[in-house]
């Protein structure tokens, strides 16, 4: 029998598909919502391979009340979510900004409105370290704990600070009307999880990232160059005040950050807290061509960049205090930033059309003996 089921909204993309694969793996009935926008639903069936479990899924768009609605009808065992549809770019969100805020704003309230009408009381909600802005414009907050004040610097944050205030309303208001009801008061919980950078792949090598078209982030985007998809890496400034001018991110395998979410998940079951904020990272910063260095020596060759302007909202340095969530959830990340470049590396390199392929049959065999 399911420890119990939970309804993974963005469940088919880089890190939905990794925490429902966790999910599965300890224990869950997993159900996914997604739109199939920026993923594909091929990692349904990767999801399926490792685990052996394969979670249910409906296409459906996290705006759509009516498609939510009819999720949680066809699913009354569903009794937690963990929150991961949006839009995520950050150099986008300042070209489309009333996009992002009617996705991910207007999805999360249409969500909480589903979860409210269905008495789904728990939700994980996929935040992000965006949200702290700047966090050098506060003597002592690098790296950053969670009491660093606010501020984010970029359509993308705002929105997910709005998210933020949305679930931590609707908690406490719920709370309050079942205490006045004289009901018990404690059933509706929320977890932020302020992440950093998620990289890497599954070790198999049949699970990794596959956006549809162009990657934002650093390290996919340095697979395209390995595998001679696109012919160099922009870097984004020179000029900032680091060891080599570039700016400084906390990078975190993405095995580790779903095991973050299991981890928080767990908590809100168990201790009912109300809403809580942690941070998930590994607390080590590194700079964008320390990144560069580390790739390139896995790969066995120099991956050609060239510098260009600074984009529009980003920060010097984004590197985590994950002290809170390894005190109060037990968690802190076991993965090195090699093992993530080597998983990475072996993902791009033996699937270069990503989902859109059959994996090596040497590695499904590997995984099965695995298993044996």
């Amino acid at each position: 029998m399911a420890v119990g089921t939970v309804l993974v909204t963005g469940g088919t993309g880089y890190i939905g598909s990794f925490t429902t694969l966790a999910l599965l793996e300890n224990g869950y009935d997993v159900v996914i919502v997604d739109n199939l926008y920026n993923s594909s639903k091929v990692a349904v069936d990767r999801i399926e391979l490792i685990s052996g479990k394969r979670p249910a899924f409906h296409e459906a768009d996290i705006t759509d009340e009516a498609a939510l609605d009819a999720v949680f009808a066809a699913h009354p065992e569903i009794d937690s979510v963990i929150h991961f549809a949006a839009l995520k770019a950050v150099g986008e969100s300042g070209e489309i900004p009333l996009e992002y805020y009617r996705v991910n704003v207007g999805g999360s309230i249409t969500l909480l409105r589903c979860m409210a009408k269905h008495n789904v009381t728990n939700i994980v909600f996929s935040s992000s370290a965006t949200v702290y802005g700047d966090a050098t414009r506060v003597p002592g907050m690098i790296p950053i704990p969670e009491r660093c004040p606010i501020g984010p610097t970029n359509t993308y944050g705002r929105t997910k600070v709005m998210i933020e205030n949305v679930i931590t309303d609707q908690v406490e208001a719920q709370r309050n009307n079942s205490k006045n009801a004289g009901k018990p008061s404690d059933e509706w919980n929320g977890a932020l999880l302020r992440y950093f950078n998620p990289c890497g792949a599954h070790p198999s090598g049949i699970m990794g990232e596959d956006p549809q078209g162009i990657p934002f982030n650093l390290l996919p985007l340095l697979g395209k160059v390995a595998t001679g998809e696109r012919d160099k890496l922009l870097v984004f400034g020179d000029d900032y005040a680091s060891k080599d001018g570039t700016a400084i991110r906390d990078y975190i395998h993405v095995l580790d950050l779903a095991s973050g979410h299991l981890a928080a998940l767990n908590y809100l079951r168990e201790h009912k807290p109300g809403v809580k904020a942690w941070n998930l990272g590994s607390g080590r910063g590194s700079t964008v061509f320390e990144m560069i260095k580390a790739f390139s020596k896995v790969v066995g060759r120099d991956l050609p960049y060239q510098v260009v302007e600074r984009r529009q909202g980003d920060v010097l340095d984004l590197t985590a205090d994950p002290t809170l969530a390894n005190k109060e959830l037990g968690w802190k990340t076991k993965l090195t930033l090699e093992d993530a470049c080597d998983d990475l590396w072996r993902w791009v390199e033996n699937n270069p059309k990503g989902y859109r392929q059959d994996p090596p049959a040497s590695f499904i065999e590997a995984l099965k003996a695995n298993k044996a």
